[in-house]
């Protein structure tokens, strides 16, 4: 009894899945007809007004020929016009092209009613073959429609397939036991649900796809979060102990006073700092943060970038290295807030006195490129994979003053404009870090 439930139950879904497919045919049918009488109508009045000013055409060619030919010139001041007289000698009517001088003297009638068949004769075989041609070009038109609407045809298939699917109730049951027992160990290897049915292997691997990105997602929420907290406890640890010291012994020795504060007020600074990036990444990540792009030259941005670093910047020395120049769209503010990230970590990690270039111009496959390139401590290979990740750092700059994040804003800022970092390191040697645009 159950298999023939089976077979009875397949044999309705495949007929309302034929019916669902021999109606949605109907309907495209029907749109590719609708479309190919409009196109046919468009080209048809097209080729009629086309043949309608043609005929005009020639009937004024057809005249000024007549004027010169009879007066040997085509002058102002003369009335042309079309008139219809009476044939005495027979019953009928003669068309005439006439033209008269400016007393009412006739100097010109010549007989319009032979070259008027002759210009209709023309304009009909000409519109005959223009209908011939749409006649013609009917098949392949139409196989051309048809190859347009074939991706939209897919989808109404499809979705109709979907709105038609319906499972029995123990598929239900099993696809919500799955959920409840779901294996960490299987979600670890990628398969968190197994429903060990052939007709649910759709909606199978649909929900393990979610699973997933909902499990990769929360993975790098928790990490931010950890690390968060992580750069927060030292700066609130080390207030916490000054603020502790000073209520000890603070409050009558000027020396452990004025240190106290010094201290608080540089881990203060240095937690607002944090706090800043923190939030430009969360505004970034909920898409708050939106480019103001403008056209920039890539010589002008960086000079200036250039001239700003040897102000700010005394112990290091500036180079401004030259290349060709580009017109870009970006967004100004957040660009040179990237190539400033650059910089300060350049200047971190390049001793004292040492080189650091700033440079631009243009890749072998001629996009423009923004550069700073420095002679400082380098990154190791193991290292450079990750220097974009939020809160990672080196093991030997940990001691440096830094967050870890400045890397990871520059990314975002990079990656909104439709651009690409190319790094290039050498531990010991330097670092050489180029935006292209």
């Amino acid at each position: 009894m159950s298999s023939n439930q089976t077979k009875t139950d397949g044999k309705t879904a495949s007929a309302r899945k034929g019916s669902a497919s021999l109606d949605q045919q109907k309907r495209m049918t029907s749109i590719t007809r609708k479309m190919h009488g409009y196109l046919l109508r468009k080209k048809f009045f097209r080729s009629l007004g086309t043949d309608l000013l043609t005929g005009v055409l020639l009937v004024i060619g057809w005249c000024a020929e007549q004027e010169f030919s009879a007066l040997g010139s085509i002058a102002a001041g003369r009335s042309r016009f079309f008139t219809v007289r009476e044939i005495a000698s027979y019953p009928g009517a003669e068309f005439l092209y006439m033209i008269t001088s400016g007393t009412g003297k006739t100097l010109l009638s010549v007989s319009f009613l032979y070259p008027f068949i002759a210009i209709a004769c023309i304009l009909g075989v000409l519109l005959a073959v223009q209908i011939l041609g749409l006649l013609f070009s009917f098949y392949r038109e139409t196989k051309a429609i048809r190859k347009i609407l074939a991706p939209i045809n897919e989808i109404a298939l499809k979705a109709d397939e979907l709105s038609r699917l319906s499972f029995s109730e123990d598929k239900y049951q099993m696809i919500e036991d799955a959920l409840e027992h779901i294996d960490p160990e299987n979600a670890e290897q990628g398969r968190p649900l197994s429903f060990g049915d052939s007709d649910l292997i759709g909606v199978e691997a649909a929900m393990n796809n979610l699973l997933l990105r909902m499990r990769d997602t929360m993975r790098q929420q928790s990490r931010f979060v950890n690390d968060a907290s992580h750069e927060l406890r030292t700066p609130i640890a080390v207030i916490q102990g000054y603020a502790n010291m000073l209520d000890r012994w603070g409050k009558t020795d000027e020396k452990i006073l004025d240190e106290s504060i010094t201290a608080i007020k540089n881990e203060a600074d240095h937690m607002n700092y944090l706090v800043e990036q923190l939030l430009f990444l969360a505004r970034g990540d909920a898409g708050r943060t939106s480019l103001s792009r403008q056209s920039v030259s890539t010589d002008a941005f960086i000079r200036d970038i250039y001239e700003e670093s040897l102000m700010i910047d005394e112990k290091h020395r500036y180079r401004l290295k030259e290349g060709e120049a580009s017109e870009v769209s970006v967004d100004p503010g957040l660009m040179k807030q990237a190539v400033r990230i650059l910089i300060d970590n350049a200047a971190k990690y390049t001793p004292e006195g040492e080189e650091i270039i700033l440079s631009y111009g243009k890749t072998d496959k001629g996009r423009a490129y923004l550069q700073v390139q420095d002679l400082g401590r380098g990154i190791s290979e193991s290292e450079l994979p990750h220097i974009f990740e939020r809160f990672f750092r080196a093991d030997d700059v940990r001691a440096s003053a830094g967050t870890g994040l400045g890397l990871s804003i520059a990314k975002w800022i990079v990656d909104k404009h439709g651009g690409h970092f190319e790094v290039l390191s050498r531990k010991d040697l330097g670092t050489r870090i180029r935006i292209v645009l």
